[in-house]
């Protein structure tokens, strides 16, 4: 980066951080810390909630995942408003009326402490280990940046987000968001804008969507439809966003600590509300926008030379390998491809179908030689990880300077608004749910409100730790997270369903239930990695939180017998 980039860069996290330490001051007590001492407005909590999902892997991987798979990936937010509906009718009333920290005491009052513990240990499980990826994402920008290890910036964000975590609590994480949405976004759209400014004289907004729509990449809608039968196996499509996508965020929003725990902060139901509601109008818009630059920037490659590989650490490895020669002979195959795409898009406002039909195949033949570099570099012991990446080297190498540094900013931005409220909501879970469940000791507020610190730090510890971990996977960093979350997210969500809506099923038969359903989603989940069959994730939200209800109302029976 130039030195405009790196003041840029520094200013904006430095300041980001020094309001955030003004906003912290709150009650030293549980309340304070974890929940801002329920004062906030329903603007703060929309940022918030909008903060808290939009991690630096919705700004780092979304825009790449589009460039690979297109557009499709939104029908995954397409159930989010109905969802929100129903979290607003049912949710929010019950959690406000008992003044709960956490969503899982609610769950102690109708059923057993057995079946909040596991409710609890399920959401620490799954959030501790997508904070970890979380975490992992921004490590990426500093190892593009220093030329460093991947496990060296790991350690370093890890760090670095620790201290800003345990320093804050939830009134520095809703404050700090809010200026971070702001810069996000706009930072967002001048990095759209410029790609746009960037092609040839004569290629517009309206061109760029035409040549991306021809690559296949604006699929925004699709029916998981193949030759004649749906196809369970298809991830993105029509049917398993609005109903696999609404049991998801029906979950994520209504039982997921990371998000009742921001909306638990508002002055009072209606506040909550209305967060959550402008939340599901404004959240598909978002997630559209974003995966478009992915497809814009697809299209800028079309008119300019495509990187062999995404990541630059590795594409230096191979050059200093005995894979040399071979890297160097599929960058000379895809010089030719590129001028045999100058050619045809040269004629594309005289002839547009016609170039258009050629661009198509010359682009097959390119990401043929680019799967093949892919191959080079895992033989040579690295990462086949490129769609991470994407977004991050268009950034570094094309836009101008200062603007580099803000986008580079407002990723580590989103990091550490949506890492800090995960904490944050490990932290509550673990102090309520857990430690001031079952100790004996009556601590007065400053030695609950410390020991709430010493929580979060150690659950820092452990995303770092998971973030080590993970660092030499290949798939799509927005994809794992959502995996991720629909192991668990239906058996949660079924408990949650079946306390508000089945009164008459209690503790023990939801809580065998809920342990069947688990072991079933991890089953189905295997079976279709090693294509036994084949089944989306999304619809294992859908499925776990029916066989909780299921399972639960046949073992409620059988026990009445």
């Amino acid at each position: 980066m130039r030195p405009l980039d790196w003041i840029i860069l520094v200013v904006t996290l430095v300041g980001i951080i020094l309001y955030g330490v003004y906003k912290s001051r709150t009650s030293k007590n549980l309340d304070g810390y974890f929940l801002s001492d329920r004062s906030m407005p329903w603007y703060l909590v929309l940022l918030s909630i909008m903060g808290t999902q939009a991690s630096a892997i919705t700004f780092l991987a979304a825009p790449g995942q589009a460039y690979m798979d297109g557009m499709r990936f939104v029908q995954n937010y397409f159930g989010l408003p109905l969802a929100a509906i129903v979290i607003c009718i049912s949710f929010v009333p019950v959690f406000s009326k008992l003044k709960v920290f956490t969503a899982y005491e609610f769950l102690e009052n109708r059923f057993d402490v057995k079946t909040r513990s596991l409710t609890a240990f399920l959401f620490l499980l799954q959030r501790g280990l997508s904070t970890g990826i979380s975490i992992y994402a921004p490590s990426i920008i500093l190892s593009v940046l220093l030329d460093w290890n991947i496990y060296l910036t790991n350690l370093v964000m890890g760090g670095l987000l620790i201290i800003y975590t345990v320093a804050g609590g939830a009134r520095a994480v809703a404050y700090t968001q809010t200026f971070q949405f702001v810069i996000i976004m706009t930072a967002m759209f001048l990095a759209g804008y410029y790609v746009v400014m960037d092609l040839p004289a004569g290629i517009g907004f309206s061109d760029a969507l035409q040549i991306g729509g021809k690559l296949g990449k604006m699929n925004v809608v699709t029916s998981g439809v193949e030759k004649g039968h749906f196809d369970w196996g298809d991830r993105y499509n029509i049917f398993s966003g609005i109903i696999g996508g609404f049991f998801l965020q029906l979950s994520y929003f209504g039982t997921d600590q990371s998000q009742v725990g921001r909306y638990l902060t508002a002055k009072n139901s209606k506040e909550s509300r209305l967060g959550l509601l402008m939340n599901g109008i404004v959240k598909i818009p978002m997630q559209f926008f974003i995966l478009l630059i992915g497809v814009l920037i697809l299209t800028f490659y079309q008119f300019n030379k495509t990187p062999a590989f995404f990541n630059e650490y590795e594409i230096h490895r191979l050059e200093q390998s005995v894979h040399r020669d071979s890297l160097n002979h599929l960058r000379q195959q895809l010089q030719v491809i590129q001028q045999e795409k100058e050619v045809a898009l040269a004629g594309y406002k005289q002839r547009p179908r016609a170039a258009l039909e050629q661009l198509d195949t010359l682009q097959v033949r390119a990401d043929a030689v680019r799967k093949n570099v892919k191959g080079l570099v895992q033989r040579n012991g690295g990462s086949e990880n490129d769609t991470n990446y994407v977004f991050l080297r268009f950034v570094m190498d094309h836009l101008p300077a200062g603007l580099v540094g803000l986008v580079i900013a407002i990723i580590f931005l989103a990091s550490w608004g949506s890492i800090a409220a995960a904490l944050n909501s490990l932290a509550s879970s673990t102090m309520i749910d857990f430690h001031k469940r079952f100790s004996r000791k009556e601590n007065d507020d400053i030695k609950d409100f410390r020991t709430s610190r010493q929580y979060t730090f150690w659950w820092g510890v452990f995303c770092m730790a998971v973030a080590m971990f993970v660092s030499g996977w290949a798939s799509s960093l927005i994809e794992v997270v959502n995996i991720l979350g629909s192991l668990f997210y239906g058996t949660i969500l079924g408990i949650f369903l079946v306390a508000f809506y089945a009164k008459s099923i209690k503790g023990n038969a939801v809580f065998w239930s809920a342990l069947i359903t688990e072991l079933i989603v991890v089953l189905l989940f295997f079976l279709n990695e090693y294509q036994v069959i084949r089944l989306g994730f999304l619809w294992l939200n859908a499925i776990g939180a029916l066989l909780v209800w299921g399972i639960s109302w046949l073992l409620q029976r059988i026990g009445r017998k």
